[in-house]
């Protein structure tokens, strides 16, 4: 392990170099072309055509949203379908699919008109038949998804016109409206495929502004703009997704001129991405993510059943230094599933820190010691030794796992490092529950409801509370979030909810990194909002004299 951090160091520093080796004057005069070129293209009205290029760490599992919950999957499939509603630039819901909605008896009842115009791939009209057919999907046990519960929550659905229907609560639902910003699904294609194994899972029929035009397993997916989009052709022609499982080896793409954008690392960031070639090429951007990273336990392993041996672990760990060794100071460490700065942020909690003797305390507590001078707590003749596992490609936990490995065996907990190519760690690991722990991340959704991730009636098999922690007052407060509308009222709720992980330590919460993305100057319409980055990605344009994409060396 040792070994493969180090390769990737030298990997990403020899990247700094080759462009030292260039003629100064000649670079200038390139340079100056380069500049001129740009600025004069930056004057320019939006053209169509072009290329857009961005890598994914891993292939997409499925291009129907709801039955997959890798983010390879939804990033897709954003591209490829519509939902009534959708978030813009200001983390709003507006509608989208829908013309208009309306909120009536407290929350309790929900209309929507939807528009006329919008059709899928085929020529068919979207309609409510086919929302229709969404909602009985998503609530049939059959179906193979994790975000049904949204939909179970609905007392009835009604269709009240060709393009109208209405949607009843028996109580008020907090994520009521949400629900809505789901995809919508065609009838008329899925009404009697077996959604476990249908071709439209690699072939998907949507209505969104791409289409698939080709999917090369294991390299590429290439999706081509959608003339009939209902709200205009996009201006770019085609994206690619290109199949690049190591950030390094994305990174040498991206300077190469092979790719249009990428989410760097801090190293990258702030050491390898810097002179004149780099500012004229490329622009970077900095802000703080909606995710954080975590070390996630099996409840069901004997490691992790007692509490104080997972309070041990967490001073045990010096966030602190994970944060300035894996991310340089580019994040802050996490103490529970929400956003520093917002609403809903519990700032009163106090953090753990690093205290390896408070660490030592709780595991002797919890009957580990070791018994046999051999350096590795020990109960009942086990050793306290476990793996993390970890997808491959992403050196930031493979980084982090390392650090995590040193600091326990300076404790007595022997840690193994294991990475798992991405379809199969999902697959045949995270899904079964076939591991010890886990360094994965979440989103932070806008909505601070976590019932998916943390209720009890979600640790199935396949389910998002894939670590099976269950918590009875947990559960109770899960199901009053998102019962009412009262802000003050959910502020309480979910300040106790992080009390709960807080005192509990299902996950060792450990940083919240800066969202740190690079792309190529020659993408234009790009604008930092509150929403992100790509929340108008479909107005992106390319110049006519950049859509052939200049390389980043000569």
């Amino acid at each position: 392990m040792n070994r493969l951090i180090t390769a990737l160091v030298i990997l990403s520093c020899l990247a700094v170099f080759p462009a030292c080796t260039q003629d100064s004057g000649q670079e200038h005069s390139e340079n100056k072309k380069a500049a001129q070129l740009i600025e004069h293209t930056n004057a320019s009205e939006p053209v169509y055509g072009g290329r857009f290029t961005e890598p994914t760490l891993a292939e997409p599992m499925c291009l129907i949203a709801v039955l997959s919950s890798d983010s390879a999957s939804h990033t897709v499939a954003s591209k490829l379908f519509v939902s009534p509603l959708k978030y813009n630039k200001d983390i709003e819901l507006v509608p989208y699919a829908a013309e208009s909605f309306e909120v009536l008896d407290g929350g309790k009842l929900l209309k929507f008109k939807l528009r006329e115009d919008i059709k899928w791939f085929d020529g068919e009209p979207l309609t409510a038949e086919d929302v229709e057919f969404t909602y009985n999907m998503m609530i049939d046990p059959k179906t193979p998804t994790a975000y049904a519960g949204d939909f179970k929550n609905i007392k009835e659905f009604k269709r009240t016109g060709k393009y109208t229907f209405e949607v009843r609560y028996d109580k008020v639902f907090a994520r009521s409206l949400i629900t809505w910003a789901s995809d919508i699904l065609p009838k008329h294609i899925l009404e009697n495929e077996d959604l476990s194994t249908t071709k439209y899972r690699r072939n998907p029929v949507g209505a969104g502004p791409y289409k698939l035009k080709e999917w090369v397993p294991g390299r590429r997916v290439v999706l081509e703009a959608n003339e009939d989009y209902f709200l205009g052709r996009p201006y770019i022609d085609e994206l690619v997704y290109r199949v690049i499982p190591d950030l390094s080896t994305q990174f040498l793409e991206l300077k190469s001129g092979s790719l249009d954008d990428m989410g760097l690392t801090p190293q990258q960031y702030l050491f390898q991405t810097k002179g004149d070639k780099w500012e004229l090429d490329f622009k970077k951007y900095k802000y703080l993510s909606f995710s954080y990273s975590y070390l996630g336990f099996n409840m069901e392993s004997p490691f992790f059943k007692d509490v104080r041996v997972r309070r041990g672990i967490n001073y045990a760990i010096d966030k602190e230094e994970i944060v300035k060794g894996v991310l340089l100071g580019l994040g802050y460490p996490a103490m529970g599933p929400y956003k520093p700065g917002t609403w809903v942020y519990n700032d009163k909690l106090k953090p753990y820190g690093y205290h390896p003797e408070k660490a030592k305390a709780l595991f002797k507590e919890a009957g580990w010691a070791d018994t046999d001078g051999d350096g590795i707590l020990d109960r009942d003749g086990r050793p306290f030794s476990f793996t993390i596992l970890i997808n491959q490609g992403n050196s930031l936990r493979i980084k982090s796992a390392t650090i995590i490995q040193n600091r326990l065996k300076d404790v007595g907990i022997e840690v193994k490092i294991r990475t798992v190519e991405w379809a199969a760690f999902i697959t045949d690991f995270i899904d079964k529950g076939r591991f010890d722990a886990t360094i994965l991340g979440w989103n932070i959704l806008q909505d601070p409801d976590i019932y998916s991730v943390w209720h009890s009636s979600k640790a199935v098999p396949g389910g998002l509370n894939f670590i099976k922690y269950k918590n009875s007052e947990l559960d109770e407060l899960l199901d009053r979030g998102r019962s009412t509308l009262d802000q003050d009222e959910r502020k309480v709720i979910y300040d106790r909810i992080q009390e709960i992980m807080h005192e509990e330590q299902p996950y060792c919460f450990l940083y919240v990194p800066m969202a740190l993305p690079i792309y190529s100057s020659r993408i234009k319409g790009l604008k930092v909002e509150p929403a992100g980055l790509d929340y108008n990605a479909d107005e992106w344009w390319i110049p006519t004299q950049l859509q052939k994409k200049p390389s980043l060396q000569q």
